[in-house]
């Protein structure tokens, strides 16, 4: 019994080993992981969650390896593919929840919904004959109820305006389409702006018929907006990438310890390989989008304008897990065709990484293009013309384009910040919808001829007073200009789509300003 058990008292304590001693050294890690659990679960003193127990213990494990390192769990999976993957299925509904009332912003065309009937501003007070208006409801609530397998039906009570009863639709749902483009237009005279907010299963097939559409209209320059486009597939950006590259052109390529390089490269199938090309980036552009605007940078095929971009260049494998959940594993850094590697560094740890923005801001990066110092180590040169260019930390731009904030108020900040301002507009449309539509049928008229008056900003200002938002006549001074654009560009975007609403948007934008610009007239700027 001697070679089997030890006992020993420490600070009062008396510890028992259950082990063998001549077992208790040189446990592989993994089955000392496994033992510990088993240990928790046959002697520890209260009951455990040991799914939670584990779950902890795999987050414990991966925090210190990198920031895109992550264990996601079964809900966070599933929150994550559906915009990826493009769809989701359901009754195919815009909605917003305006005074605890689910109010219907769009049904999505020749969807489940609008098939049945349902119109915007309707009112979903009934599903299933569950009453849903004013219970408390979270976007949540709403999404478990009227979400699921296509094909099952869910039956709607709705309130609309002129009908004194509840009108009941019996809806059947379907794949609902998730848009990764954004829109799609002509800025100016033969320039056309595409903007993606993210890289989905979708992605290429959405721009490539956009292309197309705007080609048809005469458009032989193009800007593409990647601001605020955080990433997505990495496939969907080299497919984007090949678009404007000739063939056998390298569009990046990965390597990791463990991962032997792998290089990504053009063919032949690009239609845009020639004609001026802008790509538009800021400091929440990210991975894919980095990928795009390092291979056009690096090969001299276009301009970059804007602020320094994120700095994401590690790549990410699923690993799913028996439960549903997975962890998202880093096995390779992606690098631009120049040999840059563009990820951030992270060595301070996660919480410094995650302030890193914030940093850039108080350093004044945002505002002054001579914040930003690189070492020479950091230098490269581009493969065509040979200008300059660094990694190290996200892709810079050609043309820098400071942040514009010189219509910012707090005022202006807390309406914004709140969502006053959208709630007001979603209201405002309420009130309004039928004399809107009757009075502007169409985009063109609308865009021509309404105008955000003093009454309306009285209005919003009243309202923001209610939602304890003290009026501010010097804030309203100084933000009045960008406040009545945004109001009219929200409206659009609830009366027409998120085309219109960037028409109307862009026209302040500073950046997509200076990018139409610059295009007009690239020869100056190579």
């Amino acid at each position: 019994m001697r070679k089997y058990f030890r006992i020993a008292v420490l600070a009062g304590a008396v510890w028992i080993s259950l082990l063998p001693v001549s077992a208790q050294y040189d446990l592989d890690p993994a089955n000392k992981f496994a033992r510990a659990l088993d240990w928790i679960q046959r002697y520890y003193v209260d009951s455990v969650n040991t799914s939670k127990l584990v779950e902890d213990a795999i987050v414990g494990m991966l925090k210190d390896l990198d920031p895109h390192t992550v264990y996601m769990n079964r809900d966070e999976v599933r929150q994550m593919n559906e915009p990826l993957q493009g769809n989701f299925e359901g009754i195919g509904v815009s909605f917003y929840l305006l005074e605890d009332t689910i109010l219907v912003i769009k049904p999505v065309p020749e969807g489940p919904s609008d098939k049945v009937g349902v119109k915007a501003g309707d009112k979903i007070i009934t599903i299933n004959g569950e009453n849903v208006a004013g219970i408390g409801l979270t976007n949540d609530g709403v999404f478990e109820r009227l979400r699921g397998p296509r094909g099952t039906t869910v039956t709607v009570g709705i309130k609309r305006q002129g009908e004194p009863e509840l009108l009941q639709f019996k809806i059947q749902r379907d794949k609902i389409p998730i848009f990764s483009l954004d829109a799609a237009y002509m800025i100016s005279p033969g320039v056309g702006y595409i903007k993606i907010n993210r890289f989905a299963a979708t992605t290429s097939r959405e721009f490539t018929e956009a292309f197309r559409t705007l080609k048809s209209k005469g458009m032989t320059r193009l800007i593409l907006d990647l601001s605020q486009n955080g990433g997505g597939y990495l496939e969907e950006a080299i497919r984007l990438a090949d678009f404007f590259l000739s063939k056998n052109k390298l569009i990046l390529y990965t390597q990791g310890l463990k991962s032997p390089r792998q290089d990504f490269i053009a063919t032949s199938y690009g239609e845009f390989e020639k004609g001026d090309l802008l790509i538009v980036i800021d400091e929440n552009s990210a991975s894919a989008s980095e990928i795009v605007a390092g291979a056009i940078q690096d090969w001299d095929r276009g301009l970059i304008v804007g602020r320094r971009s994120f700095g994401k260049g590690l790549v990410q494998r699923p690993v799913p897990l028996p439960d549903g959940s997975l962890i998202r594993l880093t096995v390779a850094r992606y690098y631009t065709p120049t040999g840059r590697s563009i990820q951030k560094p992270y060595k301070d740890g996660i919480d410094a990484y995650e302030q890193d923005l914030i940093k850039r801001y108080q350093h004044g990066e945002f505002i002054h293009a001579d914040s930003i110092r690189f070492p020479d180590s950091l230098k490269y040169y581009t493969l065509e013309k040979k200008r300059t260019v660094y990694g190290g930390g996200g892709i810079m731009p050609d043309i820098f384009v400071p942040l514009d904030t010189s219509s910012y108020s707090s005022y202006y900040r807390s309406l914004m910040n709140t969502g006053i301002l959208y709630r007001f507009v979603v209201k405002y449309i309420d009130r309004n919808r039928r004399e809107l539509i009757a009075r502007y049928p169409s985009f063109e008229q609308f865009e021509k001829n309404f105008t955000v008056t003093s009454s309306i900003l009285d209005q919003l200002t009243a309202y923001a007073e209610t939602q304890k938002l003290p009026a501010d006549s010097a804030g309203m001074a100084a933000s009045g200009n960008q406040i009545r654009l945004l109001l009219k560009a929200y409206i659009a975007r609830d009366l027409f789509d998120t085309n219109e609403f960037f028409q109307i948007y862009n026209q302040s934008d500073k950046t997509v300003q200076k990018a139409v610009e610059v295009i007009s007239s690239m020869s100056k700027y190579w």
